[in-house]
Order: C-alpha cells, then sequence, then structure tokens
C-alpha cells in the first residue's frame, strides 16, 4: 500500500505498522535535514543496513524519496544521498480575510510554488458568503498545473472561534450541524482541516520566518481585531479546545463600546485596525487634513488598507492616529510579556506593515509597562512573512498533521 494512503488508515498492525512507522520517521528527518545516507539513517534508527535500503527503495518508488546522487568524499566508495522528493504531494492553503481570500500551493519539500488572491470577496455569516468562499477554492483547485489526486489536503484559516480538532467554526459559518471542514471536504473532494487565522500564520512565522532558536515566542496579529499565537517550548499552543490567544476580547478599558464580540470594554475596542479606522474617521470629518478623500461619503468607505498606505506615505493624520493605536497596543502586549516571558514578540497582520510607525509607539509603552528584568529578554520584530504568513502557516499545519510532524 502507498504511504501517503497507509498513514490514514487506522487498522494497522504488526509488520505493516512498523514499517508505516519507519517511513515516518525517514521523512521527518529528511524533513529537518534535507539529505542523508543510508548509513546514516541507519545510525539515527538502530536498523540494519537492508532494512533501510529496502525502505528508501519503496518511499522512491512511491515518489516520496529522491536519489540525489554521490556524496562528495576524500576517498574511498562515495554514499548516495536521499532527500525528498518536491513533487510526491501538494497541500492547499486557504486564508479568508475580511475582504480578500489568499490561496497557496505548497510542494512536498514546503516550497510555495503558487499564490493567488481573490478581493472580489466579503467574510460575513451567510450561506452566500460561503458559497461564495467554495467556488474561489474549486476555481483555484481546478486552475493547478498539478492533478487533484496529488493534492494531499486543504488547510484553511478563519477569524474567530475555531475548534481546530473537530473542524467546527463558532463565529463564521455555524450555521450547519456538520462541521465547517467537512463541508468544505465535501464540496472540493479534498481532505480539508480548519484552523484560527492567527495560529496559521503564527505557525507559518515559527517555521519558515523571523523565529531562529527561539522556542517561546508570541506572535501579534494585528488586522481588523487583535489575536495572538502562542509558540511554548517549540510547541504551538492550542487550549483545550483551540480557543487560546483571544488577546482582543480581554477588557481593557472602561468605555461603553460594545465589542463585536458582544461585551464591553475589550482591547480590539480602541486598539484594533477597525478603532483606528474609527479613530482617523473621526479627526478626518473634524477637519484633519490627508491624503484620504473627504468629499462626499468617501471617508466612510476608508478601509484599513487605505490607511495603512496613507502612514507608508507619510501622511501625518494616518501616523497620528497609527501611534495612538500602538500605545494602546503596547499596554496590552505587556501584560502578555509579563505573564509569558518570551524570548520574541513578532508583530504581523496589515497594521505590522506601517513598520516603525507602529513598532516604535510599541516599544516605547513597553518599556514603561513591562517589568523591566522581563522586557530584557524579550525581543521585538517585524513579521518576516508579511502578508504570505497565513496562507504558508495553513499549508505547513496541514502537512505536519499528514505526515505526523513536529
Amino acid at each position: 500500500m502507498n504511504f501517503l494512503k497507509e498513514i490514514t488508515e487506522d487498522e494497522l498492525t504488526g509488520v505493516a505498522f512498523k514499517n508505516m512507522n519507519l517511513k515516518k520517521d525517514i521523512i521527518r528527518l529528511l524533513d529537518l535535514q534535507e539529505k542523508a545516507t543510508i548509513a546514516d539513517l541507519g545510525k539515527e534508527f538502530n536498523i540494519s543496513t537492508p532494512k533501510i535500503t529496502s525502505t528508501i527503495n519503496e518511499l522512491i518508488e512511491e515518489g516520496l524519496v529522491r536519489d540525489y546522487g554521490k556524496i562528495e568524499s576524500t576517498g574511498g566508495r562515495r554514499a548516495n544521498l536521499f532527500g525528498l522528493s518536491s513533487e510526491a504531494g501538494y497541500f492547499v492553503g486557504v486564508e479568508v480575510k475580511k475582504y480578500s481570500v489568499t490561496l497557496g500551493l505548497l510542494d512536498f519539500k514546503k516550497n510555495l510554488v503558487r499564490v493567488e488572491e481573490t478581493t472580489d470577496f466579503l467574510l460575513e455569516n451567510s450561506r452566500e458568503s460561503l458559497q461564495q468562499l467554495i467556488g474561489i477554492i474549486k476555481k483555484f483547485v481546478s486552475g493547478l498545473q498539478v492533478s487533484k489526486e496529488r493534492v494531499l489536503s486543504i488547510g484553511m484559516n478563519l477569524t474567530g472561534r475555531i475548534n481546530y480538532a473537530t473542524g467546527y467554526s463558532y463565529s463564521y459559518y455555524h450555521f450547519d450541524e456538520d462541521p465547517l471542514s467537512k463541508i468544505i471536504e465535501r464540496e472540493v473532494g479534498i481532505k480539508t482541516y480548519l484552523d484560527n487565522d492567527t495560529r496559521a500564520m503564527a505557525f507559518g512565522e515559527f517555521c519558515i520566518g523571523v523565529v531562529k532558536t527561539e522556542k517561546n515566542v508570541l506572535f501579534i496579529n494585528l488586522d481588523y481585531g487583535i489575536g495572538v499565537g502562542i509558540m511554548i517550548n517549540g510547541q504551538l499552543y492550542y487550549g483545550k479546545s483551540g480557543f487560546s490567544g483571544e488577546f482582543g476580547h480581554i477588557p481593557f478599558f472602561e468605555n461603553e463600546v460594545i465589542c463585536h464580540c458582544g461585551k464591553k470594554g475589550c482591547l480590539e475596542t480602541e486598539a484594533s485596525g477597525a478603532a483606528l479606522i474609527k479613530k482617523f474617521q473621526e479627526k478626518r470629518k473634524a477637519g484633519a487634513g490627508s491624503i484620504l478623500p473627504l468629499a462626499g461619503n468617501r471617508i466612510d468607505d476608508i478601509t484599513l488598507e487605505d490607511i495603512v498606505m496613507a502612514c507608508n506615505q507619510d501622511d501625518m493624520l494616518a501616523i497620528e492616529c497609527v501611534a495612538e493605536i500602538g500605545e494602546k497596543l503596547g499596554k496590552g502586549i505587556a501584560i502578555l510579556i509579563n505573564i509569558f516571558n518570551p524570548e520574541l514578540v513578532i508583530l504581523g497582520g496589515i497594521l505590522s506593515t506601517t513598520n516603525d510607525y507602529i513598532r516604535l509607539p510599541i516599544k516605547s509603552t513597553l518599556n514603561k509597562y513591562s517589568l523591566s528584568l522581563v522586557n530584557n529578554d524579550t525581543q521585538l520584530k517585524i513579521s518576516k512573512l508579511g502578508s504570505r504568513a497565513g496562507v504558508n502557516g495553513a499549508c505547513l499545519l496541514v502537512r505536519n498533521k499528514l505526515l505526523s510532524i513536529t
């Protein structure tokens, strides 16, 4: 039986089970080290050369492993180097945002080989929005240059409360008894997993982004809302039901502003992208100058992306509003630093693309409100993957689930 089918079987026993686990171990090692010889693998797993050789040959026949030729040697018989094959299988990532959907295709060696963004989309908790999303995914899959059978799974990110283990979404598209992951899977015809958008972005950054050797990291997603992805001792932290990271819904302010979660005074009410839009619009209507329009109703149509663009073009009103948001965010992040004592805090999401305009006010406030001994241990950096953190993370999460890689 093909390995990619074996790993979905629950009833394997005896020799078949041992062979499958050995294949998994080899794939994990090659995933980590990229290439290895038969001798390297035998030593690592304490298994005989004939057994390792036969297993490698099976993986080559199945298209999962390639022979990359002879290793360079100063003398003696040169050994062959083996590594994963890029074309063995593919993973689709779907990042659902408020006004767009980003889709990506990841090959077996973790290369993002295709990315598309659809901006004709509005995230709403309606059947029409769900059917539009399904249509976007189907169109992307049908347009791939690889056969559908070689797409091993789909990972989809969605904002709000997601139970990754069951595939249920409790913030959007929760009007059916079946979990959302099963609905997408049934419609598209490919195994589908669902996860929270911030956690997926964080995972992408942890795996192939700005994280190097750090094991305790916080990823702050600064978008229309606010979320945090948490890595503790090198592992992504989910919480009991997968609802960890609802940073934006800490009751932080004594105000009467009702958050979209239904509570009052949440951090998101004054320190999120949505709050930034409201602040900018109020100041613009009061007569503050900006490169963004005031005429007609266009001021009410201004998006977070518009304000970020204006900020990066040195618009003083946008810079001022971003700085005010940054100060409030910094106070909230200071609490996280005092609690978690992380090695690194990463700023991601669309607001992070204002770079120092958001980072410096946050840093200044962190110095003021976090404990100095704790703060001194923490680096503050901007996301390396930027707008591709989420789609990378979605693909990597389902790849790791399928191959049981941590």
